[in-house]
């Protein structure tokens, strides 16, 4: 089965400062990668480089096949990004934000699809509110809302819940595992441990722009002693970590400090 996501010697440099060095990974359909590491490991760096919000210096990326740099417009067509700090247009309703997408995207009979989304992010009573006026967790749900309405075989979601409440956390959180259950291929970067721990078939740690691991919980585990995904972080991005080999993996080399 073709990848729905492969990148290879990835690189990006900002000034002097390597962020993204030679990584190199395969993301299956349906399959949620979990990105974690410790603040300035190049987490949200790789994302951007991926999303071609950052241009690719070295190194390619490809959406079911598509090279993102010689076909870039195919490549985002088929991807959609959820940034960390969502920045909607301040002058577009919430409706008009789903509208807008489903244009962008060509997405036929959207509005039963936006209605069914926005009951489900909580976002009904909001349909009419502009941009400008929302919450930061509203803005979040939208963000989320415009990426599922575009019907994507890859999602990057950079710290996802952030700002929302409880049952939007718990919403959010279904949302995913149901896209990701539909064949969609999901990368997830959170500081959220438990979040990653419920939801990740693999994980990708990232600690000083550098895989530390990757691979299944259960195979961390194994190499690291550890239980949980918490004990397991702390062991990789420990001190006496640094100096270890990264666990094999032909998906993942070596990366990126920047996020």
């Amino acid at each position: 089965m073709q990848p729905a996501l492969q990148v290879r010697g990835l690189f990006h440099r900002y000034g002097d400062h390597v962020a993204v060095d030679g990584l190199s990974l395969d993301v299956a359909p349906g399959e949620v990668l979990g990105l974690v590491g410790p603040n300035g490991a190049g987490k949200t760096t790789t994302l951007r480089a991926i999303a071609g919000v950052l241009p690719i210096q070295d190194g390619s990326v490809l959406i079911q096949g598509v090279d993102l740099e010689r076909d870039e417009a195919g490549a985002k067509q088929l991807m959609a990004w959820v940034p960390d700090e969502p920045k909607p247009f301040d002058t577009l309703t919430v409706m008009e934000h789903l509208e807008f997408t489903a244009a962008l995207y060509g997405v036929h009979d959207w509005e039963p699809q936006a209605e069914a989304l926005l009951a489900r992010l909580e976002l009904t009573e909001k349909r009419d509110v502009l941009g400008g006026e929302l919450s930061r967790g509203m803005r979040q749900k939208l963000a989320i809302a415009s990426a599922w309405l575009s019907q994507p075989s890859l999602v990057l979601l950079d710290e996802p819940l952030s700002g929302l409440d409880p049952r939007g956390i718990r919403n959010a959180r279904a949302a995913i595992a149901e896209l990701s259950a539909s064949g969609v291929a999901v990368i997830l970067s959170s500081h959220l441990l438990e979040l990653i721990e419920a939801l990740a078939d693999r994980i990708l740690i990232l600690d000083h722009g550098r895989v530390a691991f990757v691979g299944t919980l259960a195979e961390a585990r194994e190499s690291r002693g550890a239980g949980s995904l918490e004990e397991i972080f702390l062991a990789v991005t420990g001190d006496d970590a640094q100096a270890a080999p990264a666990s094999p993996a032909p998906e993942a080399t070596r990366e990126d400090p920047g996020a």
